[in-house]
């Protein structure tokens, strides 16, 4: 077979070094660096250490203000208020620089350190009707061929407060959404049941997966995430809903985390946690040893909610390790996970990993191995996708489709 990029010298996780012929933008071949396959282009990756390509499992691309003006953090009045802060990132939006020049640069960003598969939440709600997902449809279709992402139709402002919504959920899934998502359905809209109701009614007419914003607490958290699973279970969508951010479960006693987490594992309910600083979060070990898919995403980038944020993925796997207490390599490792294989689970992506007929999507970097990789985010990464080199330095290198 002729190849049409044959990459060299990589060193993979556990220090064997290999070839890897790239055809067609898949992995072709993986030989041993004593067998060089032949190949039309040739490219020495010197014995960088290679992974996957990063999966940001949780961003909001439509809300993010890294590239424009500063904007200082305005806090709540008293604690961490979800209906305050929506109102904030209003304030904010109306006068934030075009919302397709902002998510350019947070995918610049993303890409730059190593990102190839997104998962974003749009807002799709009575406040914005369907303006936001159309900028960031289009601005997706120009990035194809750089980033693989996912759009969910997010009712930031609630759906059965905010008039109209469950009829733009139906619309923001025949426009190009891939998801449906949902909004602490007991605190937000105060009604679990009915709020589901449109969630799952939206996923199940159009046959599409659910990922549902769940910020409250203690056992009121833990009772809406065993509706959620219950929903899941009786419409047969097992693997294809996650839970984002989940606080209650690291609110609640370890016997109750554990009821949680077989039920969790029984639904395949995957978790997407950020290790959020000063907020309680799902305990990332204990759920992954019962069997639950947790994945990651760096969630907000210096937005109405905080001003942190790079975009770096693996950047988020050394927060997930050091809130998490992580020190050991197979925590490490665990970690990375949770940002690579893991979060293609939860996404379902096709022809993930560094294995033949997969997408040759991989990131290449100066770390003897994983752990170190965790623990050092080694900068001046050069990133693949589809076999060809997108970004290098954290800069893009080209962007065409």
């Amino acid at each position: 077979m002729a190849f049409d990029t044959l990459f060299l010298n990589a060193r993979f996780d556990g220090g064997a070094r290999h070839h890897i012929a790239v055809k067609d933008g898949r992995i072709a071949a993986i030989t041993s660096v004593d067998q060089p396959p032949a190949g039309a282009e040739t490219i020495d990756l010197k014995d960088a250490l290679v992974v996957p390509g990063y999966v940001e499992g949780h961003i909001h691309l439509d809300t993010s203000f890294y590239g424009d003006a500063w904007r200082p953090h305005k806090p709540c009045t008293d604690g961490f208020n979800v209906h305050e802060r929506v109102a904030f990132q209003a304030e904010n939006m109306a006068e934030a620089a075009p919302m397709d020049v902002r998510a350019r640069n947070q995918l610049d960003l993303c890409i730059g350190h190593g990102t190839t598969q997104m998962r974003s939440h749009v807002m799709v709600d009575g406040s914005v009707g369907l303006k936001s997902l159309e900028t960031i449809l289009r601005v997706r279709e120009e990035y194809k061929g750089l980033i693989d992402i996912q759009l969910v139709a997010f009712p930031q402002s609630g759906i059965l407060s905010s008039p109209g919504t469950p009829q733009l959920l139906d619309e923001a899934i025949r426009l190009g959404a891939d998801l449906v998502g949902g909004l602490d359905p007991a605190s937000f809209d105060r009604d679990v049941e009915r709020h589901l109701d449109v969630v799952f009614g939206v996923a199940n007419r159009h046959g599409v997966d659910v990922d549902i914003h769940l910020h409250d607490m203690g056992t009121l958290g833990a009772f809406e995430i065993e509706q959620i699973a219950a929903r899941t279970r009786a419409l047969g969508m097992e693997g294809r809903v996650a839970v984002s951010h989940a606080y209650g479960l690291g609110d609640i006693s370890p016997d109750y985390l554990r009821k949680i987490a077989d039920v969790l594992a029984r639904s395949g309910v995957a978790i997407m946690t950020n290790a959020p600083g000063a907020r309680p979060f799902p305990p990332i070990l204990a759920l992954r040893n019962a069997g639950v898919t947790v994945f990651s995403g760096n969630d907000n980038i210096r937005d109405s909610w905080w001003p942190y944020g790079d975009g770096d993925m693996l950047r988020r796997a050394t927060t997930l390790g050091y809130r998490s207490g992580f020190n050991i390599d197979e925590e490490l490792r665990a970690a990375f996970d949770v940002v690579t294989a893991s979060g293609a689970k939860a996404l379902r992506l096709e022809g993930y990993g560094l294995r033949i007929g997969a997408k040759a999507d991989f990131v290449a970097l100066d770390a003897e191995h994983v752990p170190e990789a965790v623990v050092a985010v080694p900068q001046g990464r050069s990133v693949y996708k589809d076999g060809r080199l997108v970004a290098a330095n954290g800069r893009m290198v080209g962007k065409s489709g």
